[in-house]
């Protein structure tokens, strides 16, 4: 057991050149650990709040006026005391006085201090009843941008090349195939087209929500025959950023809920998707059902901004059999100890739970071990950009490790 000393929290710059904060904590042992937080910009109303009213100056005076002596003298490998302390420091129910970005890279750090500490890998750390690191994520890869991600693109937020290998390195190659490969077919369709990339490293182009499902889906098909890999397509349709007034209102069409329901049944057995992400609003919790009824015995139907990792919101899905799986974001609930919470209720109702990075991501590693040591079923981390490809390094560190 070993006190914490010191924690001290600084301002960084995520992947969009965003400030974010970084906590630093050290041990009375001399084990000493840094963890960045994360932002989103596709965010559910019910998340915490990232930065309190002042944002990052803010977060940085109150921290150390008052989170960081409230800190010093805990025990670090006592997670719950030291997610308890955040809390109790902040006394709101959002993290609104001291911002949930805050909570996490403190909750984060404190947990590498004691991995560092011990000798142990950070997912062993974190390890949940009954996980024993063996079952790797699959890897789920945002190939092409749309929606909040890619001003210009689809509708649709995320087109997801799903790699579900029995290794991590199979994973991430075939994910990685499959984005090159959409590449590919972007710059043949569109040749005099100056094409880029979205925040999440996805490729961004001026194709219909079909035509871009049409790309990812041959994509997919043909890294499998080269590949001989498991690698299908998914969406993150992100659908509480169309629905207004009622609707959901595409470039194309404008449905109603029971049309959206039809629609993205479709778009399942049409292209064989196995990962649909948010395809209503975020308070249509029967809308969800009605689509896991219908396709969720071939793919994960997956609630992120309806459940926004928090356990209160998962039992109202529950309730109403919303959802066959559930996107976990640790910043959307502040803490460690929050975040297991909810997956450790999703994992006891049989649900699956997909690790998952934010738009604006930091270039550092412990995702990685989030999704291990959760048991996750997928990890959604990107392809390309460092903050991405430092998630996939990390597991492919952690599959050697293991000798996955």
């Amino acid at each position: 057991m070993s006190r914490i000393t010191s924690a001290d929290l600084f301002g960084i710059y995520d992947s969009r050149g965003r400030l974010t904060v970084e906590a630093s904590i050290a041990l009375a042992s001399g084990a000493r650990s840094r963890a960045g937080a994360p932002s989103g910009a596709s965010t559910g109303v019910h998340e915490v709040m990232a930065f309190p009213k002042g944002g990052v100056p803010e977060a940085l005076a109150t921290f150390r006026a008052r989170v960081g002596p409230r800190l010093i003298g805990l025990d670090a490998s006592d997670q719950r005391a030291v997610d308890a302390a955040i809390h109790e420091v902040d006394g709101t129910s959002d993290f609104s006085s001291i911002g949930g970005n805050t909570a996490t890279a403190v909750s984060i750090a404190a947990a590498m201090a004691t991995a560092e500490e011990t000798g142990r890998p950070l997912w062993k750390v974190l390890a949940r009843p009954g996980v024993d690191g063996r079952s790797f994520p699959a890897i789920a890869g945002n190939c092409l941008n749309g929606g909040r991600h890619a001003i210009g693109g689809p509708d649709i937020q995320e087109f997801i090349a799903f790699a579900d290998c029995a290794r991590p390195e199979d994973s991430i190659r075939a994910a990685v195939r499959v984005h090159g490969l959409v590449g590919e077919e972007l710059h043949r369709r569109l040749p005099k087209t100056a094409l880029g990339r979205g925040d999440e490293g996805g490729w961004v182009a001026g194709v219909s929500n079909l035509e871009a499902l049409e790309i990812l889906t041959d994509a997919c098909a043909k890294a499998r025959d080269e590949l001989h890999l498991e690698v299908r397509p998914g969406i993150d349709l992100a659908a509480s950023e169309f629905f207004e007034k009622g609707k959901y209102r595409y470039r194309e069409q404008t449905l109603d809920t029971e049309g959206q329901v039809g629609f993205v049944s479709k778009l399942v057995d049409r292209f064989d998707l196995r990962f649909v992400e948010d395809p209503f609003d975020q308070e249509a919790f029967d809308a969800f059902a009605a689509l896991t009824k219908a396709v969720g015995g071939r793919t994960l139907v997956i609630g992120d901004d309806i459940f926004v990792t928090n356990e209160h919101r998962l039992r109202m899905g529950l309730e109403r059999r919303s959802t066959n799986s559930i996107l976990i974001k640790v910043n959307q609930v502040g803490t460690l100890t929050d975040t297991f919470a909810t997956v450790d209720l999703a994992r006891s109702q049989g649900l699956s739970t997909v690790t998952s990075h934010r738009s604006g991501e930091v270039p550092e590693g412990w995702l990685a071990h989030v999704a291990l040591g959760t048991g996750a079923r997928g990890l959604k981390c990107g392809i390309l950009g460092g903050e991405r490809v430092a998630k996939l390094n990390e597991l492919l560190r952690l599959g050697r490790a293991t000798g996955t």
